[in-house]
């Protein structure tokens, strides 16, 4: 009798174990949110300050690209730029000296007018001096008109060397290597030293903090779910032990596809399914390519 139970007994653990093992509705993969990061420069990475595991902050400035090239052709422009300035003319010191002629011109032809009125010269003589005042006005306004043109050409041919300079800030900023996101570095493809090149892939980087388990659901079970529904997220925590997860569902496919050849059998990978992605916070035991089992709940 005590054999019969103890068997017994063996039976309904076995039983209980077969049914935890497959309380679970659908299994996948964890997989992440990967970004390539690449230069824009062409140049000697002079400076790299990553390795593969480091974590790196959104913004964060990891080394730079040579720019010894870019900086000189810089000065170079800047300095032409100072050259062109210099040659323009500084209009009220050119136009000084015939605006005061002019002015002793306008008294002498004050003083003519009150001489001509009391008959003690000439009227010829006040024509004279009006004369002269105009001719002045004239020679003021053509030279003023003169060195106006002469500032805005030398004005208008500096500016296309200040774009080429914008150009130049535009390349040198690029030269900076920027980690665009926050996450932790998977892979890196280049080393300090080496010769970049615009496109060249420089790391790959990873938002670790949440991982992503793609799973894939039978027709049948399309109607028992629905995005941003709360699921149960489960992975092996050493032998019959298991780890669970809160997790959102965000992600349903809208098309069917063949069970996935990470499936054991030829059978189910017959079977046409559904992808799905739920997002789940990682405590640090998630791994990318680690499987999990998903519970609707």
């Amino acid at each position: 009798m005590k054999a019969y139970l103890g068997f017994f007994a063996l039976i309904l653990l076995m039983m209980a174990c077969h049914s935890s093992e497959n309380d679970f509705d659908a299994s996948g993969a964890f997989e992440s949110i990967e970004t390539i990061v690449s230069t824009e420069a062409s140049g000697v990475i002079r400076q790299f300050n990553l390795e593969e595991g480091f974590t790196l902050m959104a913004n964060q400035n990891i080394g730079f690209v040579d720019t010894t090239q870019l900086y000189l052709r810089k000065k170079q422009l800047e300095a032409q730029i100072t050259t062109m300035l210099v040659q323009r003319p500084n209009i009220p010191v050119q136009l000084a000296a015939l605006e005061a002629q002019l002015k002793e011109a306008e008294l002498n032809k004050q003083r003519m007018q009150n001489l001509v009125k009391a008959n003690a010269t000439r009227q010829k003589d006040y024509d004279d001096a009006a004369t002269e005042v105009e001719v002045l006005k004239n020679q003021i306004k053509a030279l003023n008109s003169s060195l106006h043109i002469t500032t805005t050409t030398l004005t208008r041919d500096v500016t296309p060397l200040q774009r080429q300079i914008d150009q130049i800030n535009d390349q040198l900023t690029k030269c900076k290597i920027i980690n665009p996101i926050h996450g932790t570095v998977i892979t890196k493809y280049a080393q300090r030293y080496e010769v970049a090149s615009p496109g060249r892939a420089l790391y790959k980087i990873a938002e670790l903090d949440t991982l992503i388990l793609r799973a894939y659901v039978t027709g049948g079970q399309l109607s028992k779910i629905k995005l941003q529904q709360k699921v149960t997220v489960r992975i092996d925590d050493g032998v019959d032990q298991y780890r669970t997860y809160p997790g959102i569902l965000y992600w349903i496919s809208a098309k069917s596809e063949f069970t996935p050849k990470t499936i054991q059998t030829k059978e189910e990978r017959a079977d046409l399914v559904y992808a799905v992605k739920v997002r789940v916070v990682n405590d640090g035991y998630l791994k990318i390519g680690m499987y999990g089992d998903l519970k609707f709940n």
